[in-house]
């Protein structure tokens, strides 16, 4: 059988020295013609890669118990800005809570009444007067809690979502664009309206609906009497308005504030501002889907697609049926984006802050380590 003299080739390897093997190569090895290997003797060849081992620099327990701020950077960054944003729509709707129950009421009043007698439509003071007269302060905030414990999951879904998405839409060149940003933004704002859906339905009900005190109450009669399907009535009108509402936002968000000079688009006041005007524009192109999904959120509602609806409010109600508690919606928007927006800022902040004081700890203790070795 003819054999074949093997060739050994080599190849670099970036950041890695190769040792000196002629001492432990002194014999040739061939390779056949079916790739194994035979050795003129038993001797074998080794290759001696050496790296270089970097300094342990980790803060002590004593050190971060000093610096406490340090201890922010040991909490992984996705992390700390799901809390803060959990944190952040929990105060802002419990600080807004008066104005989405009157606004909810403005909405769905007409439907509520159930009588061609009964008024039409409420307005802005009548609700607030209404609220107050039936069921006290309390009752401003009825049906807040479960909208604080929704805004949890929701937020969790969208970040989730929100970092898959991003990966689905990224180009070619690794670069994700504004058109897929957007897009991205949307696909999660769907997903997790989707999942947390049920709970927007038992807030909608607890809200406006008399003789129910707690969300479990709600949800047993819904399942009771109207079936697991009454748990995601108005789900197409909230998923085709996210998408929309998002895009909007977004779009006039960034061609706002790259409008202006550049020494203002990083100030905390122009972001405030800017994302106060996108909410606004994206809000009134929007709302009419908002009303069409609370609708038909209700019981015993006649509609029962968005086709059903939107004539239905506009012959009951006009087109201005369709912008029913625009008023406290738009009032909501200005403290809402602020608390939002004032604690991402706050949050992210003491992020960069902590993992600066992290970090001289760090180089402190490599510093030292580099004396310690030299002496």
């Amino acid at each position: 059988m003819k054999k074949d003299r093997a060739t050994l080739v080599w190849r670099d390897i970036p950041g890695l020295e190769p040792t000196r093997i002629e001492d432990h190569w002194p014999h040739k090895w061939l390779g056949t013609s079916n790739d194994s290997v035979s050795f003129r003797s038993g001797n074998f060849a080794c290759v001696s890669l050496a790296e270089k081992k970097e300094l342990v620099a980790q803060p002590t327990t004593a050190q971060l118990l000093k610096h406490p701020l340090a201890l922010v950077a040991l909490v992984p960054k996705d992390a700390a800005l799901f809390a803060a944003g959990a944190i952040a729509g929990a105060a802002a709707k419990s600080v807004t809570a008066p104005l989405d129950r009157i606004k909810l009421l403005m909405q769905t009043h007409g439907l509520r009444a159930g009588q061609e007698s009964a008024k039409k439509s409420i307005g802005f003071i009548e609700a607030i007067k209404l609220i107050g007269k039936e069921e006290g302060i309390k009752g401003y905030w009825k049906g807040n809690l479960p909208q604080v414990i929704r805004i949890i999951p929701y937020s969790a879904v969208q970040l989730f979502a929100y970092e898959t998405y991003k990966k689905l839409f990224r180009g070619k060149d690794g670069e994700l664009s504004v058109i897929g940003r957007l897009a991205a933004g949307a696909c999660a704002g769907m997903t997790s309206t989707f999942v947390t859906y049920p709970l927007d339905v038992l807030r909608l009900r607890l809200a406006v609906e008399p003789g129910y005190r707690t969300m479990t109450e709600v949800a047993l009669n819904m399942l009771r009497e109207e079936g697991v399907a009454s748990f995601y009535n108005g789900l197409g009108p909230s998923l085709i308005g996210i998408a929309p509402y998002i895009a909007v936002n977004f779009c006039v968000f960034d061609l706002v504030k790259k409008s202006l000079p550049e020494k203002y688009q990083k100030r905390t006041e122009t972001s405030l501002l800017t994302a106060l005007v996108s909410a606004t524009i994206a809000t009134v192109t929007c709302y009419p889907l908002d009303t069409v999904r609370r609708q038909m959120q209700m019981k015993g509602t006649p509609y029962k697609t968005i086709l059903d609806a939107f004539p239905g409010i506009v012959a009951h109600d006009g087109l201005v049926g369709l912008y029913r508690g625009f008023v406290p919606n738009a009032l909501k928007t200005l403290p809402n984006s602020s608390i939002r927006l004032t604690t991402f800022d706050s949050v992210k902040r003491l992020i960069a802050a902590g993992e600066k004081e992290f970090q001289r700890i760090m180089d402190e203790n490599r510093k030292k380590q580099k004396q310690t070795a030299t002496e």
